[in-house]
This record gives C-alpha cells, structure tokens and sequence, in this order.
C-alpha cells in the first residue's frame, strides 16, 4: 500500500506524544543552525565562494580542516547538480528549483549574484519557525534584500513568508502533502515546468515511510524533473555506528540508511518511486571522478591536513544522488568517466572470520598514530600517539604477568619529546630506534632516537627503566617525515634501518629510500645499490622485512589514491634489487593497515579502503606465488565499534600466530572522536592454514 505524505501522524491530545515531536523537529532544525555555521567556516577560507551565506550567521567561527573539507565537497556536489540542471535546460522558457528543507541555504542570493537565475524561480519550504526566522534575517539585511527588488514587504499570509518573482520561502512541514501542495500552489509553482528538486541532509529525518512518500509524490506531481539528493550511508561499519549514535544523541535519528544502506539501494528506492533514471555515487566517486585535478590539488593546500582516513571515511558514508524523469530523463548530471582512479571492486571474502577478542588484561590504551615494537617477550613498548588530551606521553610498556597484560610503570631518561606517526623499529640485543614523526602537519621532526630498556630490580616490580638517547648520525640524512616505514635489513655483516617513503609538510607523498647503518650511526645511499622497478611514491603503507630484504604493500599514492601493490627489495650479491609482486586476485587498495611476514605469508590487517563496502579485514598473501585470501573480522566480542586504522599491531606468541592490535580511531568528522579503548588480539592460525 502507497503511503501518502498527508498521512503524517495526526495531532494528537496526548501532552506527552506531542511534546516530544515538538523536541524531535526542534532537534532536526537545530542541525540547520549547526550546518550553516559549518559552511560559513569553508566558504571563509577560500573552499568555495560564497560571501552570502555569512548574513544567515551571527558570526563567522573557523571549523577544523576536516569540517572544512566536509562541507566542501557536500556544496560542490550539489553546485555541480544545481549547474548542470540550468545548463540542460537554458533553452526552456521558464524553470524551477524547488529546495525541501532548505534552511539557511544561500542558493538564490549566490546565483542571483552570479547572474545565473535568467527564467528561474526558486521555491524553499521547510518549518515554519525556520523561515520565520529565515525571512526576518533577510529582512534585515541590505544585502540580502537587494537581490529581491521586487519583494512585497507586507505581512506574510498563509504559508508564503517572502514572495518576490524569483523567490518563494514557504514555512511548511515537508510530511504533509496537502500543505505542501497548495503552499506551492498558492506560491506559483508551475507543475509542467522543468523542475529541480533539492534534498541536502533533510528527508532522512523522517521516518522512512513519510521521506519514500516525499519521493513518489515529487515523481508523480512533476512531469520533468530532476529530484539531487545528499544524505548519510553505511550505518553499520564502525564509522557508520559511531555517525549514528552522535544523531541519537542529538534527538535527531537517521532513518533512511538502515532501509537504504549503500548507493545500490539508494538507486533502486528511487526508481521504485517512480523515477525513471538514477545514479548514486559516494563522495569519495564523486572527488576522484568528478573533480579535475586541479581543482582536487587546489582544496588539498587549502590548510595543513593529515586526517586522511577520517576524510575518506566521511566521503564514504555520504552520497549524492541525480535521479531523473519525463523530458529531463537523458539528462545526466552525474556521470562519471568510463575509467575511474578508484574503480568499485568486489573483495573475495571467504566463507569464515576470524574472532577479534579484547587483550588478557585489557589495559586502556587510547590513541592514534602511535609506533611499537616488543622489547623482549612479555614487553610491548608504545611510544607517542595522539589521545583524548592531546598528545600523548612520550612511552608507555605493556607487560604479561602470566596469563594478562598490564600497563607498568616507565621511568624515562632522556628525550621525553612527543610525536606520532613515526616508526620505532626493534634491534635485537642492541635496543629500538625511532625516527621521523610530527607534531603537527607543519612540524616534521628530523632527530633519530636509540632507546634502551631495563627492568626494575625490586621483585615484583611493573617499573620499566627506559633511556631515549638521541643519535648523532653523520651522511646525508633524509628529509624530516612522517607517515613513513623503518625497517631493519642486514647487509655485508652490517645492521642497517631501511627508511622508505612517507610525506613532509611541503611534499604529500616520497618515493625515495634511505639506508642508516646502525653500527656507523651514518646514512649511506651510495654503499648500498638499489636496482630493480621502483615503487610508486606513498605514505601510509606497511613494510616488513623478508628473506634478508623488505616487502612493502599498499599505502596512500599520488593524488590521494589508494594503492594495492605489493613491492619486494629482494638482497643481491650487489645490493638491492625492487621486484614487483604480481597477486591473483588483485587486492582491494588499501593503507594505514598494519602488516607481519609469517614464514611465506604477508598478513595484512585492517586499514582503509574506498572502493568497497565495509572495512578492511585480514589479508594473508603468499609472497611466493601471489595467490592470498580475504576474510572478515567478527568484532561481536568487542563492546565498542572497531576502528582499524591509525593503530599499530604485534606478534606475540612464539610460533606468530597472534597479532594484538593497540589503538587506533580517530576524528569521526564532526560526530566527535573515536578512539579504541583496549588492545585486541587476533588468532591468525584459521587463514594461515586456509
């Protein structure tokens, strides 16, 4: 059976019923407030040009860069629909964009600024008590009264509050039908007339009932229309839980993404309703599609950014839709090209998971972009992050009594410096050494640290005794950088640190590698011959040491585009030889994973993918014939949502079967911070003898 729009729930005399749909709309309203401000933010600093939008503000706050970045590519999407309606239909005698739940949108005021508005009109409808306030701001304002010559300032009457020939704001609840149609009636709207309809973050609101119906009465109602939609997907992956959750507490539930949960049911809802034509592309397809890359470069140095997976996430769990009908159907506003930099793929996953359990213990550990190495079995030390305060202490040890894990206590001597994003690379017998990090995206750190350990001899002490020494390394030391790999090669009877790739704050991606040979304490380039096909330059990747070499795999290319690749630097009589490794199937690209070689396997856990749903699980590849295998994580033991990226991981068991994964999360856009509470560990014997 159609639900009608007009079936909206009826007005009831239960004090208590009605109370709480009056928090509930008070609550949707009040992400309008919080939108508009965002916005402002982007616009402000150079993301797109709107100089209009800060007159629906009482001032102008700087969001963060990922905010920034947020709204950026939520107003360029729509911009792009919204340009490429007027521009299929410029030859029309007359056309219409009708806005549902506009808010404070600025649209008319910047295309009447731009001159764009030649035989259009543009109808917004939303609450009542926000076109009041709407109308009253605009009233107020010489510039935003200006772009309505013709504006009749007398008191409003029924539904219109401003009416001028090009701009209709009607204060109307979207749910009911009835209101709507003879507001827009009353308002002009013409019903023949090619017609845009905009819903930017307003139809999921409702119930998933009352926004289908919204749906189908558009299809039906207008014979040529264009309906562009941006709203949330993906609720069930840690991200989707943690965006969801951050609305509950806002009274404001999202709905429809449980019913509608990815871009493909997104399209076949529409359709359903009665739209003929429809795509649906996430934004991540959106920005590597769509934008040129000029444009994408020209938002990249916008600001100092380094929240890569918090950014692709978002762009994940967000998508715009062009669905179409009638005259307008040929007409597509979001096509993409045949070849995309991040083409969709389907993961091979095979029919089991492996179990992710919380660490024996469970010792609180919340932060992100720490490194680690085990100093001895039984002893994790972890060193910088970024936590809930800020950064994090310069170490913290983990040690097994028994059969549990416990935080010990760490007396420090030394370097007491803070940093994430950097490497700390086990030396056997010899001590660990950390290089390279940041304190923040302008601040590389070029010092190189030798750190030490011992334990306490008071019996049953937890006190770690730690000295963090900085090296004085002679030779031509690398560029200070972050996001890179240090791993520990032997050559000739010598220990060497093999450095690759990684970013600066000037440059987003290295490609160049480096050679520090511990018992000299000198960077060598020229001892030390590389040959071979060389890899892509990346930040983010993983790198492990294999048959007297290194093995690197996947991390964060040119561009911003994921890669897949798995590189060797296979040991020669001469030096170094780059071998690539070919895989079959090819692997979803991924980074800020974490990677171990067991015996002639390469196991792979976690990180970030953009083209496939869901979240990354455990990779095993076989380094020997490039075949490997898939499989999920079963987090349903884990009583928080399972962030896997920016998190560092270990062995621990003698026969390298159990990997524990500490920390990880991050900045959920602006639903708040994230962080794993506790260690988990993962027993990998299930894949390693699949």
């Amino acid at each position: 059976m159609r639900v009608k729009m007009h079936e909206a729930p009826p007005v009831t005399n239960n004090v208590s019923k009605k109370t709480h749909k009056q928090r509930v709309d008070a609550a949707v309203q009040g992400t309008n407030d919080s939108s508009v401000v965002s916005k402002v933010s982007a616009a402000a600093q150079g993301y797109f040009q709107d100089d209009l939008l800060q007159h629906f503000v009482c001032k102008v706050s700087r969001r963060a860069p990922l905010i920034n970045r947020g709204y950026y590519v939520r107003w360029q999407a729509v911009d792009h629909c919204v340009k490429g309606f007027l521009r299929v239909t410029e030859n029309c005698a007359g056309r219409q964009i009708l806005s549902l739940g506009a808010g404070f949108d600025s649209l008319y005021f910047r295309l009447h600024a731009e001159g764009a508005l030649e035989r259009v009109v543009v109808f917004e409808v939303d609450f009542p008590d926000v076109t009041r306030r709407k109308a009253a701001l605009i009233k107020g304002n010489d510039r935003l009264k200006d772009a309505l010559p013709d504006w009749n300032h007398l008191e409003p009457t029924g539904p219109v509050c401003v009416s001028s020939a090009q701009y209709k704001l009607l204060g109307v609840d979207v749910r009911t039908e009835r209101e709507v149609e003879e507001g827009l009636r009353v308002a002009g709207l013409q019903w023949d007339r090619p017609t845009l309809v905009l819903s930017e973050v307003v139809l999921t609101y409702m119930e998933t009932k009352w926004s289908d119906a919204v749906i189908g009465w558009a299809a039906r109602s207008l014979s040529q229309a264009l309906f562009v939609m941006y709203e949330q997907i993906r609720p069930d992956d840690p991200f989707g839980r943690v965006m969801q959750n951050h609305f509950l507490k806002l009274n404001s539930k999202i709905h429809a993404l449980c019913q509608y949960p990815d871009t493909s049911a997104q399209t076949k809802r529409f359709l359903q309703q009665g739209w003929e034509k429809c795509t649906c592309l996430d934004m991540n397809q959106f920005y590597f599609s769509l934008l040129s890359q000029d444009e994408q470069e020209r938002v990249e140095n916008m600001e100092p950014f380094d929240e890569f997976e918090e950014w692709h996430q978002k762009c994940s769990h967000y998508f715009i839709l062009s669905a179409s009908k009638g005259s307008l159907t040929s007409s597509a506003l979001l096509e993409p090209p045949k070849e995309s930099p991040v083409p969709w793929m389907v993961p091979k996953l095979e029919d089991f998971s492996i179990e992710a359990l919380p660490l024996a213990g469970a010792p609180c550990v919340e932060a992100v972009g720490m490194a680690s190495s085990v100093l001895e079995p039984g002893l994790l030390l972890l060193s910088g992050g970024f936590g809930r305060g800020g950064r994090d202490t310069a170490a913290m040890v983990l040690i097994r009594e028994q059969t549990e894990w416990t935080r010990a206590t760490v007396e420090l001597e030394g370097d007491k410096g803070v940093r994430l994003y950097h490497t700390l690379t086990s030396v056997p017998g010899w001590g660990a050494v950390v290089t390279g990090g940041r304190t923040s995206p302008l601040n590389p750190i070029d010092s190189v640290l030798k750190v030490t350990h011992h334990l306490s001899d008071q019996p049953d002490s937890r006190t770690v005794l730690l000295s963090v020494e900085k090296m004085v390394c002679t030779g031509q030391a690398p560029k200070p950088r972050w996001r890179h790999t240090a791993t520990l090669l032997n050559h000739k009877g010598k220990n060497y640190l093999f450095v690759f790739g990684g970013r600066t704050e000037k440059e987003p991606v290295l490609g160049d590698a480096h050679f520090l040979c511990l018992e000299d304490q000198h960077w060598t380039d020229a001892r030390v011959p590389l040959e071979g096909c060389f890899p892509e330059p990346r930040h983010s990747h993983s790198a492990c040491a294999y048959r007297g070499g290194v093995v690197i795999f996947g991390g964060l290319g040119r561009g911003g585009v994921p890669l897949g690749d798995v590189m060797w630097l296979n040991d020669s009589p001469t030096g170094f030889v780059w071998k690539k490794v070919q895989l079959r199937p090819a692997l979803v690209p991924r980074y800020s994973h974490s990677a171990h070689v067991i015996g002639e396997n390469l196991v792979v856990v976690g990180g970030v993918w953009l083209q496939a749903d869901g979240v990354p699980g455990v990779a095993v590849i076989n380094l020997t014939t490039g075949s490997n295998i898939e499989v999920t994580i079963d987090t349903s033991s884990v009583p928080w949502p399972l962030m896997l990226h920016s998190f560092c991981s270990e062995l621990l068991d003698s026969d390298r079967t159990e990997v524990v994964l500490i920390g990880g999360g991050g900045n959920c856009f602006s639903f708040g911070t994230h962080l794993n509470i506790h260690p988990v560990t993962l027993d990998l014997r299930p894949v390693l003898g699949h």
